[in-house]
């Protein structure tokens, strides 16, 4: 399966075109290897904010605090103890 990629002139400050690279250069890698990691590195980030976000609105608060206050169940069974 062939992969397929799209190109996109990117613009950069000049001292932000150097730092980057340096760091590919160091990294053994291309600036643009660099530039599409940091992007889905990102990308990754803010989906994962978005994800977390989505589920905390869905909570019930006053449900997590009620099993919090609960009593404790039965005692563990000797086999569930670790050993000290």
């Amino acid at each position: 399966m062939k992969k397929q990629l799209s190109t996109y002139p990117l613009r950069l400050p000049t001292s932000l075109k150097t730092a980057v690279a340096e760091i590919s250069r160091a990294d053994g890698t291309s600036i643009n290897q660099f530039v599409t990691t940091a992007v889905a590195e990102k990308v990754s980030a803010m989906r994962t904010a978005e994800f977390f976000a989505e589920r905390a609105s869905r909570a019930d608060i006053e449900a997590a605090r009620r099993l919090l206050r609960r009593s404790g169940g039965q005692v563990p069974d000797p086999e569930d103890r670790l050993e000290e």
